[in-house]
C-alpha cells in the first residue's frame, strides 16, 4: 500500500463545474453559493426538486432539529424520523440536506416553530458526503461521531505560547488525514509567542518540530490581534473555486480557535474567553458546531474544544500521518514484520542510527493499535446487529408458519 495519501480530487461542492448546466435548470442563488453549492450540485439535485424537495446546508445541529441555509435565507426544520439516529448518518454542521415541506410531504412537525414558515420544514435526507471528520464517541462505544462533513481542509490549530505536545499534534493530524480532507497546522497568538518560536528568527523551534511530526503538512503561522499571516490564511480558505473551501477548527481549548474565526469572519460571531491564569487552560466557550460564511471566500466550522479525541475508521490516516515509517515498512526484509525484533528490519534500523525518533515510533504502534481496536469493535457490533436482524427474519417466519398451521386446522 501506498505510504502517500494523493490530494482528494476537487469535490462537486467546491470545485467550479466541469460543464454548464443543463438548459432549463434554476441558477443557483447566492445563499447557496456563498456555502458552497455548485452548478454541478444543482444538476445532480434536479430529480429532487422535480420531487418537491430543495437543498440547505447545515449551520448547526440542535438536538431533533437545524438550523439551514436555505435558497430563501436561514431557517429552521425538523428531521424526519426516517432518517437513521446514529450519530454518524444523521445530519451535523455542513452537510448538504434535501428539505420538504412537512405538510406536502404528508407528514406531521413534531414541534410547530415559527421559524420553519407556515407549512413547517424538515430535512427528509442526508446527501452524500465528500468527506467526514469522525472521532469515536466518548464514551468508546463502537459507534463514531461526525464533527463535521464536507471539509476540504481540517485547521489542526495549536497556540505557540503553550508547550508543544506531539502526541495529541500527530493524533488530530491522523484524524485529519482520515476524513478525506487535507490537514493544515495553525499556530496562533503569535504576538505573543516567546522568540524563536515562529517564523522569524534563526531557529523556528515550533516549524523545525513540525517538520518531522508531521510531514508533507503545511504550517501558517497567525495572530488575530496584529493580523500577522491572516491574509495567506484568508487565501487558503477562499481556494479557486466560487464558493470558496470548507474548514473546520479542531484543537483544545484555549488556543484561540474562536478569536480566529471571528477574526476570519470580520466580526464577533463566536463568544471568545481567557485562558485560566492558574494552569493557562482554557475555557470551554464554544458550545455546539457551527458554520460561518467568510467574506472573503469559503466556510468555516468552529468546533468545541476536545481533550481527548480517538480515531475512528480504517486507519488510512494513520498511515498518512506517518509515511515516513510506512515507507521504512516496505523495504523490510519480511513483508510481515512487526518492527520489533525482526532481523532485517528497516524500520529499527532507522531508530538505531537516529534518523527516526523512537517516540514517533510509539506514537505510531498506539495510534495503530487503537484504529485497529476500533474497527473491531465496530465489526463486532455490524455482525451482532446482522444476527439480531435475521434472529427477527426467523422469528417472523416461524411465527407465520405457526399461523398457517393453525388457521389449516380450523377449516
Amino acid at each position: 500500500m501506498s505510504s502517500h495519501r494523493p490530494e482528494p480530487s476537487s469535490p462537486p461542492s467546491t470545485a467550479p463545474s466541469a460543464a454548464p448546466a443543463r438548459p432549463g435548470a434554476p441558477e443557483i442563488p447566492a445563499t447557496l453559493g456563498q456555502h458552497g453549492w455548485t452548478t454541478a450540485d444543482e444538476a445532480a439535485f434536479a430529480p429532487r426538486r422535480q420531487a418537491g424537495l430543495s437543498p440547505a446546508r447545515v449551520l448547526r445541529r440542535d438536538r431533533g432539529r437545524c438550523e439551514l441555509s436555505t435558497e430563501h435565507g436561514p431557517r429552521f426544520a425538523e428531521i424526519d424520523r426516517a432518517i437513521p439516529a446514529d450519530p454518524v448518518s444523521s445530519p451535523c454542521t455542513g452537510d448538504w440536506v434535501a428539505v420538504g415541506s412537512a405538510t406536502l410531504l404528508g407528514r406531521s412537525a413534531a414541534v410547530p416553530n415559527a421559524a420553519t414558515g407556515p407549512a413547517g420544514a424538515m430535512v427528509m435526507e442526508v446527501l452524500p458526503r465528500r468527506s467526514a471528520l469522525v472521532r469515536s464517541t466518548a464514551s468508546r462505544r463502537s459507534t463514531g461521531q461526525v464533527l463535521a462533513a464536507n471539509v476540504d481542509l481540517v485547521l489542526v490549530v495549536a497556540a505557540l505560547t503553550e508547550p508543544l505536545r506531539p502526541a495529541r499534534l500527530e493524533r488530530l493530524v491522523a484524524l485529519a488525514w482520515e476524513s478525506g480532507a487535507l490537514p493544515l497546522i495553525v499556530l496562533t497568538k503569535a504576538d505573543l509567542a516567546p522568540a524563536g518560536h515562529t517564523t522569524a528568527g534563526p531557529d523556528p523551534f515550533w516549524h523545525t518540530a513540525l517538520a518531522s511530526l508531521a510531514p508533507g503538512v503545511g504550517i501558517r503561522t497567525v495572530s488575530a490581534q496584529d493580523s500577522r499571516g491572516m491574509d495567506e490564511l484568508r487565501d487558503e480558505l477562499a481556494g479557486s473555486s466560487p464558493g470558496g473551501r470548507t474548514a473546520v477548527l479542531v484543537g483544545p481549548s484555549g488556543v484561540g480557535k474562536s478569536t480566529l474565526a471571528n477574526a476570519l469572519a470580520g466580526a464577533d460571531r463566536l463568544a471568545v474567553g481567557a485562558v485560566r491564569g492558574s494552569d493557562g487552560k482554557g475555557r470551554h466557550t464554544t458550545v455546539r458546531r457551527e458554520l460561518i460564511p467568510l467574506p472573503s471566500g469559503g466556510v468555516l466550522i468552529d468546533t468545541p474544544g476536545v481533550r481527548g479525541i480517538g480515531l475512528w475508521g480504517s486507519g488510512d490516516g494513520v498511515d498518512t500521518a506517518f509515511a515516513e515509517i510506512v515507507d521504512l515498512a516496505a523495504t523490510c526484509r519480511f513483508t510481515d514484520c512487526e518492527h520489533r525484533t525482526e532481523p532485517g528490519c528497516a524500520v529499527l534500523a532507522a531508530v538505531e542510527d537516529g534518523t527516526l525518533p523512537e517516540r514517533r515510533l510509539a506514537s505510531y504502534r498506539k495510534l495503530q493499535r487503537e484504529s485497529h481496536w476500533m474497527r473491531t469493535r465496530e465489526d463486532a457490533r455490524l455482525a451482532a446487529d446482522q444476527r439480531a436482524q435475521w434472529k427477527r427474519v426467523h422469528k417472523e417466519q416461524r411465527q407465520l408458519y405457526a399461523d398457517r398451521e393453525r388457521h389449516g386446522r380450523h377449516r
